[in-house]
């Protein structure tokens, strides 16, 4: 996506352009970052009493020096700046989730601070967790609103430090796209959770609201329809695969890590879509419990990773019951064997 949008030339989109250009430099050395050998933790027994957010918000001020200047710490008052507070509230959704249903006590699972700066470029058409803390730029006004606005972003983000945390998923091919699968999975998960949306209701959508009206699209990703989520004239079309009959094989975004995500990302939804109800429930555990299982490699692969979601879900609710039945047909739909 932001490859589309540096290589614009019209006169209104230059600044746009060079943005975009420099936002995928910094993004190069993110995903080196990412894929960089990290001691992930051993994997922790469910926490019944997880302890409460501790959060604070830095403004770097256009500047991309982190963390910034301090402007809101844990149980102080909105500052009246939107991506402060939209900032703290994602943070403590994200927490919430972590907290109340799955037992996880912060990102971490042992109360991590809670660290994010906002305001981070000019222009920054990006939101990252960068190993520590969380990173939002304020988008380019053009193409990008600021990423605070969508809390599945901000979800998204963090996930990428709880997998960090876990299974320490390989930022490369197959691995890389669950690595971004299950930070989709989470991020919608908070979403949800904080709307009380049931699988019906909910969008499925990742990043609804950052584009602009002059976007052509609903949001970054579709994880109910992967492929559908924009068609824009600058943008592209939405690339993502819904099954493996469309995987895409490529050597661009580390073996296609951001592309074929849609294929598990998929995989999740029809779970959820058949068990009805609450998707943070049965589906949320058993791919919750599939990452903190300590069962699966750095380098896990579709099939490795659908393989240990139907024996945690026959851990969870027994072989031959609904929830197993939903795992084995969703992977058997998306093409993936188990």
């Amino acid at each position: 996506m932001l490859r589309r949008i540096a290589a614009q030339d019209e006169p209104r989109l230059r600044a746009v352009a060079r943005a975009a250009k420099e936002s995928l430099l910094h993004i190069k050395d993110l995903q080196a970052l990412r894929t960089a050998p990290v001691p992930a933790a051993p994997p922790r027994a469910r926490q019944t009493q997880p302890g409460p957010p501790k959060r604070t918000i830095f403004d770097a001020e256009t500047s991309e020096t982190l963390p910034g200047r301090v402007v809101r710490k844990e149980g102080e008052s909105p500052v009246g700046d939107p991506a402060a507070d939209e900032a703290y509230d994602g943070l403590g959704s994200t927490h919430r989730l972590y907290g109340e249903v799955f037992g996880r006590d912060s990102i971490d699972a042992a109360g991590l601070a809670l660290d994010a700066t906002v305001h981070y470029g000019k222009l920054y058409d990006n939101a990252f967790w960068d190993g520590n803390q969380m990173v939002f730029g304020d988008g380019d006004g053009e193409i990008f609103q600021r990423f605070t606005k969508s809390v599945s972003v901000i979800g998204h983000e963090l996930a990428h430090g709880v997998t960090q945390y876990t299974a320490n998923l390989a930022y490369r091919n197959q691995a890389g796209a669950l690595n971004e699968s299950m930070s989709d999975v989470f991020g919608v998960l908070v979403e949800q959770y904080l709307k009380q949306e049931s699988v019906a209701r909910a969008s499925w959508l990742i990043g609804e609201g950052l584009f602009t009206d002059k976007v052509q699209g609903a949001a970054l990703r579709s994880m109910k329809a992967p492929g559908t989520a924009y068609d824009d004239d600058i943008l592209g079309k939405d690339p993502q695969p819904d099954s493996m009959d469309t995987y895409v094989r490529t050597s661009a975004d580390n073996g296609g890590v951001h592309i074929n995500s849609g294929i598990p990302n998929r995989a999740f939804y029809l779970v959820a879509a058949a068990l009805g109800g609450n998707a943070w429930d049965a589906p949320g555990q058993i791919w919750y419990g599939t990452l903190t299982s300590g069962s699966l490699p750095a380098t896990c692969t579709f099939g490795k990773f659908a393989k240990t979601t139907a024996a945690t879900a026959e851990e969870l609710f027994g072989a031959g019951s609904a929830e197993h039945d939903a795992v084995l047909k969703a992977w058997e739909t998306v093409k993936v064997k188990v």
